[in-house]
């Protein structure tokens, strides 16, 4: 099925772990749903979300993606993010059966007890995306090379290029330079010596 919006024009990738390996590909559901509840619970923290998850293709669960797109859409519209307001949004969108009604929503904030650990959670759901990336580009790739009939330098040109988009779009967006802490720490440590001579 695909998902069409604003925030996501995702066809349903087959799953080369389960179609190569017989493995289920890498996902942290239960994480993915303590993001959504957290976001619930203290709508602020989205800020921290979205500098690590832009995308509601990220999350493995097609739910938490209509979940996640939802969200994403109140908050450019300024709408107050919980999960009634959530609920309402994919209710207009024809999309709250598909994630399993409003019980699963509601229970995306019972199973969260806080934001705390939310940046952390985030990270987890992020990596296994990334894995997810990899090996459906690697079996894209090892599918090519099996065939025989592209170019052996077309081929090594395309897995590097898949590579670099990996690592392009989801990787240095989420990492500052060292330069950048330093400056920021160093700039933090003169405030609060300037905050004791005064």
């Amino acid at each position: 099925m695909a998902l069409t919006n604003k925030y996501t024009t995702r066809t349903k990738k087959p799953e080369i772990p389960s179609l190569i390996y017989g493995k289920i590909a890498p996902q942290a559901t239960e994480l993915e749903g303590a993001v959504l509840g957290a976001i619930m619970l203290e709508p602020q923290k989205l800020a921290e979300v979205l500098e690590i998850i832009q995308s509601p293709e990220c999350f493995y669960s097609d739910a938490n993606q209509r979940i996640y797109a939802s969200i994403r859409r109140l908050f450019d519209k300024g709408t107050r993010i919980d999960f009634m307001t959530v609920c309402e949004d994919l209710r207009k969108n024809n999309e709250l059966e598909m994630v399993g009604g409003s019980y699963y929503v509601t229970s995306l904030t019972r199973d969260v007890v806080s934001a705390t650990h939310i940046e952390e959670h985030a990270r987890i759901v992020m990596q296994k995306y990334i894995l997810r990336e990899l090996i459906r580009m690697s079996g894209e790739i090892i599918g090519e090379a099996y065939e025989n009939s592209s170019d052996v330098f077309d081929l090594l040109d395309k897995a590097e290029t898949n590579l670099y988009e990996i690592t392009d779009k989801h990787l240095r967006k989420n990492f500052s330079s060292i330069n950048s802490i330093l400056s920021k720490t160093i700039h933090e440590i003169e405030q609060q010596a300037n905050k004791k001579k005064t």
